[in-house]
């Protein structure tokens, strides 16, 4: 008798362990007061000037995250390298075909 109350308690007591274990998968989705602030006046006014001067573009550039600078660093150098390996190519290369050749070339 004593065995059967134990495995009714502990069929009782399932339903708040999964209940449990659910609240604490989704605690990292919850929303944060940070992510529901007011956009700024001045993104929402509509006029047609420029909203932003070349200084405050700078001032923003402070709002990047530091564990951003190195991965913008070596995108910059590859796609450097990138474009100077295209320039020298088609500077350097003789064999590139810049035009038409042949007969079909000459009739247009």
């Amino acid at each position: 008798m004593q065995s059967t109350r134990m495995a009714a308690t502990m069929l009782r007591a399932q339903p708040a362990m999964s209940m449990l274990r659910a609240q604490q998968a989704t605690r990292g989705f919850r929303t944060s007061s940070r992510t529901m602030m007011p956009m700024p006046k001045q993104e929402q006014s509509g006029s047609a000037r420029p909203a932003h001067t070349v200084s405050q573009r700078i001032r923003s550039l402070k709002k990047i995250p530091p564990e951003l600078i190195p991965l913008g660093i070596v995108l910059a150098v590859a796609i450097g390298a990138a474009g100077y390996s295209l320039g020298r190519k088609l500077y350097v290369d003789g064999t590139l075909r810049l035009r038409r050749q042949g007969p079909e070339a000459n009739k247009h």
